[in-house]
């Protein structure tokens, strides 16, 4: 599966979340550092959902850059 996932500059770090997985979230120092741990983070979240008996959803939303004027 592919999931999106934002990663946002929160001034001290960074942090990423994964919108189709709520709760799933992770930070680091550096872009590449966040990177690897949302992954870490998304395996441990599906793992915990297949534990608990609940379905895994599908990947569903989308990222676009939409380009405006300065």
């Amino acid at each position: 599966m592919r999931y999106a996932v934002v990663i946002e500059d929160a001034g001290a770090n960074y942090s990423a979340y994964v919108p189709d997985l709520p709760g799933c979230i992770a930070t680091g120092a550096t872009i590449e550092e966040v990177e690897h741990r949302i992954r870490s983070a998304i395996e441990m979240h599906m793992a915990g959902m297949r534990e608990d008996g609940e379905p895994i959803p599908p990947p569903s939303s989308q990222v676009e850059y939409i380009d405006v004027a300065a």
